[in-house]
């Protein structure tokens, strides 16, 4: 027997605001930025009112500044925004069968079938009203049959609403809006759509696939597909995974701390990059030592949630510092990762600066292109074609 899918996406509204804003809510009702310092930092999120000004996140605190003088400016928790996005994800995993968290705040959920049993929608409604009253956090939510149309749903539903669209009434909704509603569709490739007339999704709708290939290439029948509500992407189940590591173990043994430095480096950045790939950030760092005579000691500590090498480095290197022990020879070492949460980067925005910012993104695009360690930090330099084999632990 097949069913009609029933896609649901959920949102956090203005996540890092909401969760301020629970610990002091004199914050209600006012423009709220947070994000790094006002001379180099940049916004992690804000809060409607601030948008109304112009105000989004990844904008330098400079510039946002500028535009909302009478802004709030919050440094952020890293720690309770971890804790809020935990207690989010127990209620629903408690309550669905099969779930997708996709960051710190967004998440998909499959209904399919359950008509046999409950009211979709009902349901999905009862568990968005159980989120707010015991997290006391706003959230939204779009139904639908596909994760696109789901998602431009809670996208229109914003701020703390709800929004189903029914089976075979997807072209109907998308058509009114503008092409650069469809996730994933970047600022170029809707310039270069607009210089063709096409705005609307609707205009989408109409046009030919082939003129969209001849303009746009493989993405041309891929965002034809998501303008008329076309969306076969599976919810992949959610997995807890709670570290990553890697260990190396040397030929002979290795009494030389600047050449182990180098080597816990380049782990940690491999590490580092792989947690960006997968949309997680960490909060503990530890590393492994075992010693000539097979004795193993680890060290760690806590630390912010991050997937940043800038902020791990100097943590491994302190590490390695407590552990070292320039009488005992070293046979093997490994850097783990733990404490992990679902999280973009934007996380890590209250602690840097725009153009380290744009380094990461840089970095990642190419490393992602043509292979891991194809771009490092000149310290990894020398191993970067060593292979450590990192595993994943669940």
């Amino acid at each position: 027997m097949s069913f009609q899918r029933q896609i649901v996406h959920i949102d956090l509204d203005s996540f890092f605001v909401s969760v301020e804003r629970k610990f002091d809510p004199s914050l209600i009702g006012k423009a709220v930025i947070i994000g790094g310092s006002a001379d180099r930092g940049v916004v992690a999120s804000c809060s409607y009112e601030a948008r109304a000004f112009g105000v989004h996140s990844a904008m330098p605190t400079r510039q946002a500044l500028q535009l909302c003088p009478h802004a709030i400016l919050i440094r952020g928790s890293h720690g309770r925004y971890g804790e809020a996005s935990r207690e989010v994800t127990e209620i629903i995993h408690n309550a669905v069968p099969l779930y997708q968290k996709t960051s710190v705040d967004e998440f998909y959920i499959d209904y399919t079938g359950m008509d046999r049993f409950h009211n979709a929608y009902q349901h999905a409604s009862e568990l968005r009203q159980k989120i707010m009253r015991d997290t006391g956090l706003p959230i939204s939510f779009g139904m639908a049959s596909g994760k696109t149309v789901a998602k431009m749903a809670t996208n229109e539903a914003k701020p703390n609403g709800q929004l189903l669209i029914p089976h075979g009434k997807e072209k109907e909704f998308l058509a009114p809006l503008n092409i650069n509603k469809i996730p994933g569709l970047g600022e170029s490739t809707s310039q270069k759509l607009y210089q063709y007339g096409i705005e609307k999704i609707g205009d989408l709708q109409k046009a030919d696939i082939r003129f969209l290939e001849a303009i746009l290439g493989k993405a041309g029948k891929f965002i034809w597909e998501r303008a008329n509500g076309i969306d076969h992407s599976e919810i992949i189940p959610y997995s807890d995974r709670k570290s990553i590591s890697t260990e190396h173990t040397f030929h002979t043994n290795i009494a030389d701390k600047n050449a182990i430095e180098t080597i816990l480096v380049s782990m940690t950045e491999e590490l580092a990059y792989k947690l960006r790939k997968e949309n997680k950030v960490a909060s503990c760092l530890a590393i492994k030592v075992r010693y000539a005579n097979f004795e193993t000691h680890t060290q760690q500590e806590k630390i912010s949630l991050t997937a940043a090498e800038h902020i791990l480095i100097p943590g491994v290197k302190n590490l390695l510092k407590k552990a070292w022990n320039q009488y005992r020879p070293i046979r093997l070492i490994g850097v783990r990762l733990s404490d992990l949460c679902s999280g973009s980067y934007q996380i890590n925005l209250f602690d840097d600066n725009e153009e380290r910012i744009k380094l990461y993104k840089a970095m990642d695009k190419i490393n992602f292109k043509f292979g891991e360690k194809t771009v490092c930090r000149a310290a990894g330099m020398e191993i970067g074609t060593r292979n450590f084999n990192p595993f994943m632990r669940g």
